[in-house]
């Protein structure tokens, strides 16, 4: 699903390196042009990879800034094609070229190594060529206010793909992950920020061990959102800068479905607790038998939005990340370009405003871990699973 669906599983990057003296739009449309998406249809490539507009996956046209930038947004679309050929069908086929070739060479009682090798290339192309490829499209935008880039897969080998291919093509600058540990830096305030550092348990500034060194602020805070959840009012404010109003109240609070994860006697062990809870019993009890939350569906609400995720605690990717339905008034008059325009508008605002109360609630339990007033928050929690009258028998 692209990035103006309504449901979207997005993973968030900050773009880092220095930007062109010339200006941005000019430069980033002569850079997507320059790595545009090849049709293969008509050959027998077996791969193409490029930029396409979002708005139309079919067009890779970037003759002006018009075709990927809309006020601070740039947006683009990273378009693969890729055929291949079933090894069964390969494999049936070759077998009729060589019984073919030994019917016309006699002299042969079994094909020889170079030959099969030959047969083999030739059977491959053919059948490549009869073969459409298949497509698939991610979406980016990319916000050059903030420097953050929205992109549309949690792939892991698509993720690779896109931030190789974005090196690529704008020479100078990358995207690196906006984990955890970066996204708590970017909501704190210089103060708390001093206590981050304090708390960081990564002994470098290498991103990979920042991931993997501080996954305490990943199941630290489900955990806390679980007990919100149970025991308190689950209700916040806003506290971070974007299009809602600061001090604007909200609801969040986990529900539908919890995934946990624990080492057993044979290896790590996952489980995984669905549909919707009342007591969250079962998860309790696990969390009791040293399991810890690793993803979790967090709801937010405000007035009469609703947004939705499945979060992901090691990196925060926003898996099934539902937002309100884009609601536009159909005007006659309006032509297809401006409607479109106007979705997309609508849709940033949609997704700014879930992340903007993300990063809030993320936020207010940063500044309860790294305060004085931790312990007894952990004192409360184990008080809280401890009274779990359904958690006699451990889970294994």
């Amino acid at each position: 699903m692209g990035i103006l669906a309504n449901t979207v599983s997005v993973c968030h990057f900050k773009v880092q390196g220095e930007l062109p003296k010339e200006e941005i739009y000019t430069w980033a449309t002569k850079q997507l042009a320059a790595n545009r998406f090849n049709p293969i249809d008509q050959g027998t490539e077996e791969l193409s990879l490029g930029w396409v507009h979002l708005d139309d996956p079919k067009t890779s046209e970037f003759d002006s800034p018009a075709t990927c930038c809309r006020d601070h947004y740039l947006m683009f679309t990273l378009r693969r094609d890729k055929r291949s050929v079933p090894s069964a069908i390969l494999k049936a086929h070759l077998e009729k070229a060589q019984d073919e070739f030994l019917a016309e060479n006699p002299g042969f009682t079994k094909v020889p190594k170079q030959k099969k090798e030959d047969l083999k290339e030739a059977v491959h192309a053919m059948l490549l060529s009869q073969t459409l490829p298949t497509p698939a499209t991610y979406d980016a935008v990319w916000d050059t206010q903030n420097g953050i880039l929205t992109f549309s897969s949690l792939s892991p080998k698509v993720i690779e793909l896109f931030e190789d291919h974005f090196k690529k093509t704008f020479e100078g600058l990358r995207v690196s992950a906006f984990h955890p540990y970066a996204r708590a830096e970017s909501v704190l305030d210089a103060g708390n920020r001093v206590l981050l550092v304090q708390a960081n348990k990564a002994g470098s500034d290498n991103y990979l061990e920042l991931i993997k060194e501080n996954q305490w602020l990943g199941t630290d805070f489900l955990l806390w959102l679980m007990y919100q959840t149970m025991n308190e009012s689950s209700e916040y404010s806003v506290n971070q800068a974007g299009v809602l109003a600061e001090k604007e109240p909200f609801v969040a609070y986990l529900d539908d479905r919890v995934v946990l994860l624990g080492s057993g006697e044979n290896g790590a062990q996952k489980i995984t607790v669905a549909g919707p809870q009342d007591h969250f019993n079962e998860v309790r009890s696990a969390l009791l038998n040293k399991k810890q939350i690793t993803e979790a569906t967090l709801h937010l609400e405000t007035g009469d939005d609703h947004w939705k995720m499945t979060l992901k605690g090691e990196m925060f990717h926003f898996a099934s990340f539902k937002s309100p339905s884009v609601k536009l008034e159909k005007d006659s008059t309006v032509d297809e370009a401006m409607e479109r325009e106007a979705v997309f508008f609508e849709r940033m605002v949609l997704l700014e405003k879930g992340t903007q109360l993300f990063d809030s609630v993320f936020a207010t339990f940063l500044k309860l871990r790294l305060g004085n007033e931790w312990a007894e928050q952990q004192a409360a929690v184990q008080k809280w699973l401890n009274v779990c009258s359904f958690c006699n028998s451990a889970l294994s």
